[in-house]
């Protein structure tokens, strides 16, 4: 058998080429049994969504449910003052699917129903599984599906967006947090008022987090119950599709944080006891809950669950024409560990019999059902343990994400910041940090995302700047503290940004230096919006130092877009000097010069380039990005020849560097 291209990639892999065999040939077959052998797609079998839920009919309305544990089933709602009644009762059919045919008026546009669920020794009140609209009520939070079905529905413009990936850049946001008030944002206020921010700072890309609808706001939108329903907390199904509209015509393309990992543990909102069975989505016994999340785990290996989870992908891709999805908690559904307590060492770690092939299968099929419905879509897989494979296409035996989380460079950041001294950070070190991955595998590179913006972290400038941020970002009034923190910001963000092979992600308001962290209302906080919120007064406010690190990020991405498929050109490595603490390194006709030193600058700094004419198109110094104006940005420098060198066809470009600051230049065309 002739071996896959990801152990021809990396040959150490070799020895663990059985169960990477093992696994490609689980997803085929299950394809395979799937699809009929082929007799239909994967896409046709992940039309679940279509047959399940509510569907109004030409004679009316039809509603199926999968419940195989139930004896009986009504339709309870505000139509029939929630009360059983024969004429809403399901008739039971083949393989534990139910179904109810009803007449037009028996329905209408903004009604509320569950559905009442009796099984052995029991009975409750279940919201459907397949419901596309859910609501709470204001006063007694409880919530209820919801009959959606207007007289003038939005209809979505024809799909003929294809996402900018050259480079991919990511504006990770929660619509809820998005506004300046102390409240929960609307769909509607985003794409007035978001939406046109993120496009003029130069971002092509908005992962969207917290749309499948949860119980708990603050959860993040981790902990799902109704998979199918964006979260009406934000608005309507409809103004979610102008937003997505919007963005389009912006250049913005739409992924979604998709929780497919866990579910939440609720009965009557979600899945957790459907029909008087725990286990109908998610697996018994031990791995029945995770143990760190306080949530449910699916069951991966019941192919159910899997037409479940494909119909949901299948669902937003196009009923609301997302782009692709970052799928959440990749590792937990990896191992059976769910990846806690492991450190992830060596290949062994990987595949000595811990993994879930099931799962691994799911997010295998997954991928190319995605890619089968939008050959243009998304996927990114959020994963911390270095699965190999993980972002390698199928046909050479990897998983099929389009990308995997650089998840090593912002906890390499954090922890350059709390332990060591600005002299102790080494330029080598920083570069291996950014630099290393899998070269048959994507990532998104990030300094901060979401995560390091939670109570209990830090985001990156508090860490810098930390209480002065309180008192000294007016300008004219910054001390070392905040001067130091700017510098390190946009320096740590363009050496990040900077050396990407596939994309570059920044959570909402991170760009400026948005103070404190994100702490959503709860009996703690006495039900406070304050940290749940993003001051965008701040970066427009000229007079604060905010601005600074903003318009410093809209020139850095400006700068990685000048380079036509950037992400795809080498990181050439210049120089570095860990005791001076300089690094250079070339991307094309780029050149990135970063000194850390905290104290020293240094003139006439030389590094061996291609010879020619190089300009400054970036410097963190400058003025206009809180920077002191040290060099001459307008002056052009001419490389200097050396016979040393000659055959090399190398020749010195000799630099004044001041001490904390960075510089970009581009070779001229002669």
């Amino acid at each position: 058998m002739e071996p896959l291209n990801l152990i021809k990639n990396d040959p150490w892999l070799e020895p663990y080429a059985e169960a990477i065999n093992g696994r490609h040939q689980h997803a085929l077959d299950k394809e395979a049994e799937l699809t009929g052998r082929g007799k239909k797609s994967l896409s046709s079998f992940a039309d679940g969504y279509l047959y399940f839920g509510l569907h109004p009919t030409a004679e009316g309305w039809v509603f199926r449910e999968w419940a195989p544990n139930a004896t009986k089933i009504f339709l309870v709602g505000t139509f029939n003052n929630w009360k059983e009644d024969k004429k809403y009762s399901l008739k039971r059919k083949a393989n534990g699917v139910w179904e109810i045919k009803l007449p037009r008026q028996a329905l209408s546009h903004g009604d509320l129903y569950k559905l009442m669920v009796h099984w052995e020794g029991g009975q409750g009140e279940r919201i459907p599984a397949w419901a596309t609209r859910v609501v709470q009520d204001e006063q007694t939070k409880i919530f209820s599906a919801q009959v959606w079905a207007p007289a003038k529905p939005y209809k979505m413009k024809k799909r003929a967006f294809k996402p900018n990936t050259s480079p991919l850049l990511i504006y990770e946001c929660h619509i809820g947090m998005a506004e300046e008030e102390e409240k929960v944002g609307t769909y509607n206020e985003f794409r007035e008022n978001i939406l046109p921010r993120i496009a003029k700072d130069g971002y092509n890309c908005i992962q969207i987090m917290a749309i499948q609808e949860h119980p708990y706001y603050g959860s993040f939108g981790y902990h799902v119950s109704s998979f199918f329903a964006p979260s009406s907390r934000f608005g309507t199904p409809d103004e979610l599709k102008k937003l997505i509209d919007a963005a389009h015509g912006m250049g913005l393309a739409v992924i979604m944080d998709i929780v497919h990992s866990h579910a939440v543990k609720n009965e009557v909102e979600g899945l957790g006891n459907f029909a008087g069975d725990p286990n109908q989505y998610f697996y018994p016994g031990d791995r029945h809950e995770h143990p760190a999340w306080d949530s449910l785990c699916f069951d991966y290996g019941k192919n159910e669950v899997l037409h479940f989870l494909l119909s949901n992908c299948k669902y937003w891709l196009e009923e609301y024409h997302f782009d692709g999805f970052r799928f959440d908690g990749v590792t937990s559904m990896l191992y059976y560990s769910h990846g806690l307590g492991e450190a992830f060492c060596n290949y062994n770690d990987y595949f000595n019999g811990h993994e879930d092939d099931n799962a691994i299968c799911y997010l295998t099929l997954a991928n190319r059902l995605i890619h089968q419905v939008n050959p243009n879509a998304i996927t990114i897989a959020e994963e911390v343990s270095g699965m190999p494979g993980l972002a390698a296409k199928f046909e050479d035996g990897g998983y099929g994400f389009d990308y995997r989380m650089a998840m090593n460079i912002p906890d390499y950041w954090i922890k350059t910041i709390k332990e060591k001294i600005d002299e102790d950070w080494k330029p080598s070190s920083m570069f291996w940090e950014v630099t290393n991955r899998r070269k048959d595998e994507k990532t998104i590179s990030y300094v901060e995302s979401h995560d390091q913006a939670l109570v209990g972290d830090k985001t990156i400038i508090f860490r810098l700047v930390d209480a002065d941020m309180y008192w000294h970002m007016q300008k004219g009034d910054e001390n070392y503290q905040v001067n130091r923190g700017i510098a390190l910001h946009k320096m740590i963000r363009l050496l990040t940004a900077s050396t990407i092979n596939g994309g570059y992600l920044n959570f909402m308001g991170n760009e400026f230096g948005h103070p404190e962290w994100i702490d959503f209302p709860r009996e703690g906080n006495g039900w406070s919006y304050k940290y749940a919120r993003r001051q965008w007064s701040l970066v427009d406010n000229k007079k604060l130092a905010y601005h600074y690190m903003g318009d410093f990020d809209a020139a850095m991405l400006s700068t990685i877009k000048s380079v036509r498929n950037i992400q795809s050109t080498p990181v050439q490595e210049i120089w570095h000097n860990d005791g001076d603490q300089i690094l250079a390194y070339m991307r094309k006709d780029l050149v990135f010069v970063f000194n850390f030193n905290p104290k020293q600058s240094f003139a006439d700094y030389g590094f061996l380039v291609p010879p020619g004419k190089y300009e400054v198109v970036l410097n963190t110094d400058n003025p206009a990005f809180g920077g002191n104006g040290l060099t001459d940005d307008n002056v052009e420098h001419f490389t200097l020849p050396d016979p040393l060198y000659k055959k090399e066809k190398k020749e010195w470009l000799k630099l004044y560097i001041p001490a904390r600051t960075a510089v970009v230049l581009r070779k001229a065309k002669e």
